[in-house]
Protein backbone atom coordinates (compact mmCIF):
# COMPACT_ATOMS: atom_id res chain seq x y z
CA UNK A 1 0.00 0.00 0.00
CA UNK A 2 1.34 3.42 -1.00
CA UNK A 3 0.31 6.48 1.00
CA UNK A 4 -1.04 8.94 -1.56
CA UNK A 5 -0.69 12.71 -1.40
CA UNK A 6 -3.85 14.69 -1.99
CA UNK A 7 -4.79 18.36 -1.91
CA UNK A 8 -7.38 19.68 0.52
CA UNK A 9 -10.92 19.18 -0.71
CA UNK A 10 -14.15 20.96 0.03
CA UNK A 11 -15.01 24.55 0.79
CA UNK A 12 -15.44 24.63 4.56
CA UNK A 13 -16.29 27.88 6.31
CA UNK A 14 -13.44 27.32 8.74
CA UNK A 15 -10.84 27.14 5.97
CA UNK A 16 -11.97 30.31 4.22
CA UNK A 17 -12.54 32.09 7.53
CA UNK A 18 -8.95 31.40 8.56
CA UNK A 19 -7.75 32.45 5.11
CA UNK A 20 -9.59 35.78 5.39
CA UNK A 21 -8.26 36.34 8.93
CA UNK A 22 -4.67 35.74 7.80
CA UNK A 23 -5.21 38.07 4.85
CA UNK A 24 -6.45 40.84 7.15
CA UNK A 25 -3.44 40.42 9.45
CA UNK A 26 -1.17 40.66 6.40
CA UNK A 27 -2.90 43.87 5.30
CA UNK A 28 -2.52 45.34 8.79
CA UNK A 29 1.17 44.47 8.63
CA UNK A 30 1.52 46.24 5.29
CA UNK A 31 -0.21 49.25 6.83
CA UNK A 32 2.34 49.17 9.64
CA UNK A 33 5.14 49.09 7.07
CA UNK A 34 3.68 52.13 5.33
CA UNK A 35 3.47 53.95 8.67
CA UNK A 36 7.12 53.21 9.47
CA UNK A 37 8.20 54.19 5.95
CA UNK A 38 6.18 57.41 5.99
CA UNK A 39 6.99 58.67 9.50
CA UNK A 40 10.30 56.91 9.96
CA UNK A 41 11.40 54.46 12.60
CA UNK A 42 10.75 57.09 15.24
CA UNK A 43 7.26 55.54 15.52
CA UNK A 44 8.84 52.29 16.71
CA UNK A 45 10.41 51.52 20.06
CA UNK A 46 13.85 51.21 18.48
CA UNK A 47 16.58 53.77 19.07
CA UNK A 48 20.32 54.31 18.62
CA UNK A 49 21.11 51.58 21.14
CA UNK A 50 18.44 49.01 20.21
CA UNK A 51 18.53 48.88 16.43
CA UNK A 52 17.14 45.35 16.09
CA UNK A 53 13.69 45.25 17.60
CA UNK A 54 10.67 42.97 17.70
CA UNK A 55 10.42 42.48 13.90
CA UNK A 56 13.93 41.02 13.95
CA UNK A 57 12.82 38.65 16.71
CA UNK A 58 10.02 37.37 14.46
CA UNK A 59 12.27 37.28 11.40
CA UNK A 60 15.15 35.37 13.00
CA UNK A 61 12.75 32.96 14.70
CA UNK A 62 11.05 32.17 11.37
CA UNK A 63 14.35 31.71 9.54
CA UNK A 64 15.71 29.39 12.24
CA UNK A 65 12.43 27.46 12.32
CA UNK A 66 12.49 27.09 8.53
CA UNK A 67 15.72 25.15 8.79
CA UNK A 68 14.29 22.88 11.49
CA UNK A 69 11.02 22.30 9.63
CA UNK A 70 12.99 20.54 6.89
CA UNK A 71 14.29 18.03 9.42
CA UNK A 72 11.35 15.65 8.88
CA UNK A 73 12.20 15.39 5.18
CA UNK A 74 15.89 14.99 6.00
CA UNK A 75 15.15 12.08 8.33
CA UNK A 76 13.37 10.31 5.48
CA UNK A 77 15.83 11.00 2.65
CA UNK A 78 19.17 11.22 4.44
CA UNK A 79 18.77 9.01 7.50
CA UNK A 80 16.51 6.36 5.99
CA UNK A 81 13.54 6.81 8.33
CA UNK A 82 10.94 5.61 5.83
CA UNK A 83 8.02 6.25 8.18
CA UNK A 84 8.52 9.99 7.59
CA UNK A 85 8.67 9.76 3.78
CA UNK A 86 4.96 10.62 3.21
CA UNK A 87 5.49 13.79 5.23
CA UNK A 88 8.60 14.98 3.36
CA UNK A 89 6.70 17.23 0.89
CA UNK A 90 4.86 18.98 3.73
CA UNK A 91 8.19 19.41 5.51
CA UNK A 92 9.72 21.10 2.46
CA UNK A 93 6.66 23.31 1.99
CA UNK A 94 6.81 24.56 5.57
CA UNK A 95 10.54 25.24 5.24
CA UNK A 96 9.91 27.47 2.22
CA UNK A 97 6.90 29.22 3.77
CA UNK A 98 8.70 29.96 7.04
CA UNK A 99 11.78 31.29 5.27
CA UNK A 100 9.72 33.54 2.98
CA UNK A 101 7.73 34.86 5.95
CA UNK A 102 10.89 35.59 7.92
CA UNK A 103 12.68 37.28 5.03
CA UNK A 104 9.60 39.40 4.29
CA UNK A 105 9.62 40.78 7.84
CA UNK A 106 13.37 41.28 7.68
CA UNK A 107 13.27 43.24 4.42
CA UNK A 108 10.31 45.40 5.40
CA UNK A 109 11.94 46.33 8.71
CA UNK A 110 15.17 47.58 7.17
CA UNK A 111 13.78 51.00 6.29
CA UNK A 112 14.80 50.81 2.63
CA UNK A 113 13.66 47.42 1.26
CA UNK A 114 14.26 48.68 -2.28
CA UNK A 115 17.99 48.68 -1.49
CA UNK A 116 17.94 44.89 -1.33
CA UNK A 117 18.98 44.84 -4.98
CA UNK A 118 22.28 46.40 -3.95
CA UNK A 119 22.94 43.59 -1.48
CA UNK A 120 22.07 41.05 -4.18
CA UNK A 121 24.44 42.50 -6.76
CA UNK A 122 27.38 43.77 -4.68
CA UNK A 123 28.86 41.22 -2.32
CA UNK A 124 31.31 41.77 0.49
CA UNK A 125 32.40 38.21 1.23
CA UNK A 126 33.91 39.29 4.55
CA UNK A 127 30.43 40.23 5.73
CA UNK A 128 28.30 37.52 7.35
CA UNK A 129 25.21 39.42 6.19
CA UNK A 130 26.26 39.11 2.54
CA UNK A 131 26.97 35.41 3.00
CA UNK A 132 23.53 34.91 4.51
CA UNK A 133 21.87 36.32 1.39
CA UNK A 134 23.58 33.54 -0.57
CA UNK A 135 22.53 30.97 2.04
CA UNK A 136 18.89 32.09 2.01
CA UNK A 137 18.49 32.16 -1.77
CA UNK A 138 20.41 28.90 -2.14
CA UNK A 139 18.22 27.23 0.48
CA UNK A 140 15.06 28.15 -1.40
CA UNK A 141 16.45 26.89 -4.70
CA UNK A 142 17.65 23.58 -3.25
CA UNK A 143 14.41 22.92 -1.36
CA UNK A 144 12.35 23.62 -4.48
CA UNK A 145 14.50 21.14 -6.40
CA UNK A 146 14.15 18.69 -3.50
CA UNK A 147 10.36 18.96 -3.65
CA UNK A 148 10.43 18.47 -7.42
CA UNK A 149 12.32 15.19 -7.11
CA UNK A 150 9.78 13.98 -4.53
CA UNK A 151 6.63 14.92 -6.41
CA UNK A 152 7.54 14.54 -10.10
CA UNK A 153 7.03 11.09 -11.55
CA UNK A 154 10.31 9.41 -12.49
CA UNK A 155 12.50 11.81 -10.46
CA UNK A 156 12.52 9.79 -7.24
CA UNK A 157 16.00 8.41 -7.93
CA UNK A 158 17.42 11.90 -7.43
CA UNK A 159 15.64 12.46 -4.08
CA UNK A 160 18.46 11.10 -1.85
CA UNK A 161 21.02 13.36 -3.53
CA UNK A 162 18.73 16.40 -3.35
CA UNK A 163 17.90 15.56 0.27
CA UNK A 164 21.58 15.38 1.19
CA UNK A 165 22.23 18.75 -0.49
CA UNK A 166 19.27 20.29 1.35
CA UNK A 167 20.47 18.85 4.67
CA UNK A 168 23.98 20.22 4.28
CA UNK A 169 22.70 23.60 3.12
CA UNK A 170 20.24 23.96 5.98
CA UNK A 171 23.06 23.28 8.45
CA UNK A 172 25.09 26.01 6.76
CA UNK A 173 22.09 28.37 6.78
CA UNK A 174 21.50 27.97 10.52
CA UNK A 175 25.22 28.29 11.18
CA UNK A 176 25.23 31.53 9.22
CA UNK A 177 22.22 32.88 11.13
CA UNK A 178 23.86 32.10 14.47
CA UNK A 179 27.12 33.58 13.26
CA UNK A 180 25.42 36.93 12.63
CA UNK A 181 25.48 37.33 16.40
CA UNK A 182 28.56 35.23 17.11
CA UNK A 183 30.73 37.51 14.96
CA UNK A 184 29.65 40.69 16.78
CA UNK A 185 32.66 40.97 19.04
CA UNK A 186 31.61 44.39 20.38
CA UNK A 187 28.62 42.88 22.21
CA UNK A 188 29.30 40.84 25.33
CA UNK A 189 26.01 39.01 24.83
CA UNK A 190 27.27 37.63 21.52
CA UNK A 191 30.92 37.16 20.52
CA UNK A 192 30.83 33.36 20.84
CA UNK A 193 31.28 30.54 18.34
CA UNK A 194 28.84 28.50 20.45
CA UNK A 195 25.95 30.50 19.00
CA UNK A 196 26.23 28.56 15.72
CA UNK A 197 25.64 25.06 17.22
CA UNK A 198 23.13 26.59 19.64
CA UNK A 199 21.04 27.90 16.75
CA UNK A 200 21.26 24.52 14.99
CA UNK A 201 19.95 22.75 18.11
CA UNK A 202 17.19 25.33 18.54
CA UNK A 203 16.14 25.01 14.90
CA UNK A 204 15.47 21.29 15.37
CA UNK A 205 13.20 21.96 18.34
CA UNK A 206 11.36 24.97 16.85
CA UNK A 207 10.93 23.39 13.43
CA UNK A 208 9.49 20.14 14.74
CA UNK A 209 7.07 21.98 17.04
CA UNK A 210 5.69 24.08 14.18
CA UNK A 211 5.55 21.04 11.89
CA UNK A 212 3.54 19.02 14.44
CA UNK A 213 1.11 21.90 15.01
CA UNK A 214 0.50 22.36 11.28
CA UNK A 215 0.16 18.62 10.68
CA UNK A 216 -2.35 18.18 13.50
CA UNK A 217 -4.37 21.22 12.41
CA UNK A 218 -4.40 20.18 8.74
CA UNK A 219 -5.41 16.58 9.49
CA UNK A 220 -8.11 17.64 11.94
CA UNK A 221 -9.49 20.30 9.61
CA UNK A 222 -9.60 17.97 6.60
CA UNK A 223 -10.80 14.92 8.51
CA UNK A 224 -7.73 12.85 7.66
CA UNK A 225 -6.67 10.14 10.12
CA UNK A 226 -3.47 10.67 12.07
CA UNK A 227 -2.04 7.71 13.94
CA UNK A 228 -0.99 7.63 17.57
CA UNK A 229 2.27 5.82 16.78
CA UNK A 230 3.44 8.60 14.46
CA UNK A 231 2.63 11.30 17.01
CA UNK A 232 4.44 9.32 19.70
CA UNK A 233 7.57 9.29 17.52
CA UNK A 234 7.34 13.03 17.06
CA UNK A 235 6.90 13.46 20.82
CA UNK A 236 10.05 11.45 21.55
CA UNK A 237 11.98 13.47 18.98
CA UNK A 238 10.68 16.70 20.50
CA UNK A 239 11.99 15.68 23.92
CA UNK A 240 15.44 15.01 22.45
CA UNK A 241 15.54 18.27 20.52
CA UNK A 242 14.34 20.38 23.48
CA UNK A 243 16.93 18.73 25.73
CA UNK A 244 19.65 19.42 23.16
CA UNK A 245 18.65 23.08 23.02
CA UNK A 246 18.73 23.41 26.80
CA UNK A 247 22.10 21.68 26.88
CA UNK A 248 23.68 24.17 24.48
CA UNK A 249 22.11 27.07 26.39
CA UNK A 250 23.73 25.70 29.54
CA UNK A 251 27.12 25.31 27.83
CA UNK A 252 26.89 28.83 26.39
CA UNK A 253 26.28 30.42 29.79
CA UNK A 254 28.82 28.26 31.58
CA UNK A 255 31.38 29.30 28.97
CA UNK A 256 30.55 32.96 29.55
CA UNK A 257 30.82 32.50 33.31
CA UNK A 258 34.31 31.06 32.83
CA UNK A 259 35.55 34.35 31.34
CA UNK A 260 35.70 37.31 33.71
CA UNK A 261 34.85 39.84 31.00
CA UNK A 262 31.40 38.26 30.58
CA UNK A 263 30.50 38.14 34.28
CA UNK A 264 28.63 41.45 34.23
CA UNK A 265 26.46 40.40 31.32
CA UNK A 266 25.70 37.01 32.86
CA UNK A 267 24.66 38.69 36.10
CA UNK A 268 22.46 41.07 34.12
CA UNK A 269 20.74 38.30 32.15
CA UNK A 270 20.44 35.67 34.88
CA UNK A 271 19.72 37.87 37.91
CA UNK A 272 19.30 41.62 37.41
CA UNK A 273 17.88 42.01 33.91
CA UNK A 274 14.23 42.63 34.77
CA UNK A 275 12.03 41.57 31.85
CA UNK A 276 14.94 39.81 30.15
CA UNK A 277 15.68 37.70 33.24
CA UNK A 278 11.97 36.89 33.56
CA UNK A 279 11.71 35.86 29.92
CA UNK A 280 14.85 33.77 30.19
CA UNK A 281 13.85 31.73 33.24
CA UNK A 282 10.08 31.69 32.87
CA UNK A 283 9.68 31.82 29.09
CA UNK A 284 12.77 30.20 27.63
CA UNK A 285 13.77 27.65 30.28
CA UNK A 286 10.52 26.74 32.06
CA UNK A 287 7.70 27.18 29.54
CA UNK A 288 9.81 26.52 26.45
CA UNK A 289 11.97 23.71 27.80
CA UNK A 290 11.22 21.97 31.06
CA UNK A 291 7.41 21.96 30.88
CA UNK A 292 7.17 20.57 27.29
CA UNK A 293 9.49 17.71 28.21
CA UNK A 294 7.39 16.89 31.28
CA UNK A 295 4.22 16.92 29.19
CA UNK A 296 5.69 14.57 26.59
CA UNK A 297 7.25 12.03 28.96
CA UNK A 298 3.98 10.11 29.47
CA UNK A 299 4.28 6.51 28.12
CA UNK A 300 0.95 6.78 26.27
CA UNK A 301 1.68 10.20 24.80
CA UNK A 302 0.65 9.21 21.26
CA UNK A 303 -3.04 9.19 22.19
CA UNK A 304 -2.83 12.47 24.13
CA UNK A 305 -3.34 14.96 21.30
CA UNK A 306 -3.95 17.93 23.59
CA UNK A 307 -0.68 17.32 25.45
CA UNK A 308 1.31 17.10 22.21
CA UNK A 309 -0.30 20.28 20.85
CA UNK A 310 0.25 22.11 24.16
CA UNK A 311 3.91 21.05 24.28
CA UNK A 312 4.49 22.17 20.69
CA UNK A 313 2.80 25.52 21.40
CA UNK A 314 4.94 26.01 24.52
CA UNK A 315 8.12 25.26 22.56
CA UNK A 316 7.04 27.86 20.00
CA UNK A 317 6.32 30.52 22.64
CA UNK A 318 9.55 29.68 24.45
CA UNK A 319 11.38 30.12 21.16
CA UNK A 320 10.05 33.64 20.75
CA UNK A 321 11.07 34.41 24.33
CA UNK A 322 14.55 33.06 23.65
CA UNK A 323 14.96 35.11 20.48
CA UNK A 324 13.77 38.24 22.31
CA UNK A 325 16.25 37.67 25.12
CA UNK A 326 19.06 36.94 22.67
CA UNK A 327 18.46 39.79 20.22
CA UNK A 328 16.94 42.59 22.30
CA UNK A 329 18.48 41.62 25.64
CA UNK A 330 21.90 41.47 24.04
CA UNK A 331 21.51 45.06 22.88
CA UNK A 332 20.00 46.25 26.15
CA UNK A 333 23.22 45.50 28.02
CA UNK A 334 25.50 48.56 27.58
CA UNK A 335 28.57 48.39 25.40
CA UNK A 336 31.85 48.09 27.26
CA UNK A 337 33.84 50.87 25.59
CA UNK A 338 36.68 50.94 28.13
CA UNK A 339 37.16 47.59 29.89
CA UNK A 340 37.77 47.91 33.62
CA UNK A 341 36.50 51.51 33.72
CA UNK A 342 33.17 53.02 34.67
CA UNK A 343 31.74 55.15 31.86
CA UNK A 344 28.97 57.74 32.17
CA UNK A 345 27.89 60.60 29.93
CA UNK A 346 24.85 62.56 28.81
CA UNK A 347 24.40 59.99 26.03
CA UNK A 348 23.49 57.28 28.58
CA UNK A 349 26.76 55.39 28.23
CA UNK A 350 27.01 52.53 30.70
CA UNK A 351 23.23 52.50 31.23
CA UNK A 352 20.95 49.58 30.41
CA UNK A 353 19.09 50.50 27.22
CA UNK A 354 15.29 50.62 27.29
CA UNK A 355 13.07 49.24 24.56
CA UNK A 356 9.28 48.90 24.35
CA UNK A 357 7.90 47.48 21.08
CA UNK A 358 5.34 49.67 19.36
CA UNK A 359 2.09 48.59 17.66
CA UNK A 360 3.55 48.79 14.12
CA UNK A 361 6.32 46.41 15.15
CA UNK A 362 3.83 43.90 16.54
CA UNK A 363 1.69 44.14 13.41
CA UNK A 364 4.67 43.61 11.11
CA UNK A 365 5.79 40.57 13.10
CA UNK A 366 2.33 38.99 13.08
CA UNK A 367 2.08 39.73 9.35
CA UNK A 368 5.14 37.52 8.86
CA UNK A 369 3.33 34.68 10.64
CA UNK A 370 0.22 35.34 8.54
CA UNK A 371 2.24 35.14 5.33
CA UNK A 372 3.53 31.73 6.43
CA UNK A 373 -0.04 30.62 7.04
CA UNK A 374 -1.30 31.94 3.70
CA UNK A 375 1.45 30.22 1.71
CA UNK A 376 0.88 26.93 3.53
CA UNK A 377 -2.91 26.97 3.26
CA UNK A 378 -2.98 27.88 -0.44
CA UNK A 379 -0.33 25.28 -1.28
CA UNK A 380 -2.25 22.56 0.59
CA UNK A 381 -5.44 23.60 -1.20
CA UNK A 382 -4.14 23.50 -4.76
CA UNK A 383 -1.18 21.07 -4.66
CA UNK A 384 -0.69 17.52 -3.41
CA UNK A 385 1.34 18.03 -0.23
CA UNK A 386 -0.71 16.33 2.48
CA UNK A 387 -0.97 12.51 2.80
CA UNK A 388 -4.46 11.10 2.34
CA UNK A 389 -4.20 9.04 5.53
CA UNK A 390 -1.62 8.70 8.30
CA UNK A 391 -3.30 6.23 10.61
CA UNK A 392 -1.20 3.48 12.20
CA UNK A 393 -2.39 0.78 9.79
CA UNK A 394 -1.55 2.81 6.71
CA UNK A 395 1.88 3.74 8.07
CA UNK A 396 2.72 0.11 8.90
CA UNK A 397 1.65 -1.13 5.48
CA UNK A 398 3.55 1.66 3.78
CA UNK A 399 6.73 0.84 5.70
CA UNK A 400 6.37 -2.86 4.89
CA UNK A 401 5.95 -2.08 1.20
CA UNK A 402 9.03 0.18 1.13
CA UNK A 403 11.08 -2.41 3.01
CA UNK A 404 10.05 -5.09 0.53
CA UNK A 405 10.92 -2.82 -2.41
CA UNK A 406 14.36 -2.04 -0.96
CA UNK A 407 15.21 -5.74 -0.65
Amino acid sequence: MKIALRQLEGTSIGYYGLLVALGLVTLLGLGAVWTMEHYGHIVTGMNNQTVWGLPHVFAVYLVVTASGALNVASMASVFGKTEFKPLAPLSGLLALALLLGGLTVLMLDLGRPDRLIVAMTHFNFKSIFALNIILYSGFMGIVIAYLWTQMEYGMGRFTPLAGLAAFVWRMALTTGTGSIFGFLVARQAYDSALLAPLFIALSLSYGLAVFVLVLMLACKGSGRPLGDALLARFARLQIIFVAAGLYFVLVYHLTNLYFTKHHDFERFLLLDGGIYTLLFWLGQVLLGGVLPMLLLLHPGIGAMRSRIAAAAALVTLGGFAQMFVTIVGGQAFPLVLFPGKQVSSSFADGVVNSYIPSLPEWLLGFAGLAIVGLITMLALKFLDFLPQRLDDEAMQMGEARQAAAST
